[in-house]
């Protein structure tokens, strides 16, 4: 078998489970279309969670005076723990990998039980687009996975 065969095999593997394939063809409309869909979707939350992640890292590498100081140690926490877990998210998020829609639904969930536990964090606004934003990004891939199914 040459290069070129071995290539083709290796690009036609087929599974029926993924919401997402990247690089087979799709077999009907209605796949490609929830497909396209799930990855426009997660692009867009891709970038709202790198201006996020950008907004908690202005808070300490932009200080107007000593922010660490005058922020409790579960403020300060929060603050380095959603400035790298945003950013990461956003990558997986916009390669529109499995890993990256976990690592998202990890911090929106962190989001609200911070919104939850530490008071003017997070507004209840916030609470509200998150679990708009699950629900939303679950049914998507269930239409996804189902398209693929059939």
């Amino acid at each position: 078998m040459s290069l070129q065969n071995a290539d083709r095999v290796k690009l036609e593997i087929y599974e029926p489970e993924a919401a997402i394939r990247l690089g087979v063809t799709a077999r009907e409309a209605s796949e490609t279309r929830w497909g396209l869909i799930l990855v426009v979707f997660m692009r867009l939350l891709a970038g709202l969670w790198i201006i996020q992640g950008l907004t908690q890292w202005a808070v300490f590498l932009l200080p107007t005076d000593a922010v660490f100081d005058r922020l409790s140690a579960g403020r300060a926490a929060a603050v380095i723990f959603f400035s790298v877990l945003d950013l990461l998210a956003a990558v997986g998020l916009w390669l529109a990998t499995p890993w990256g829609g976990v690592l998202w639904l990890f911090a929106a969930l962190s989001q609200i039980f911070v919104a939850m536990s530490i008071t003017h964090f997070f507004t209840y606004a916030w609470v509200a687009i998150d679990g708009s934003l699950i629900l939303i990004y679950f049914a998507l891939t269930w239409y996804a996975g189902k398209a693929s199914r059939l």
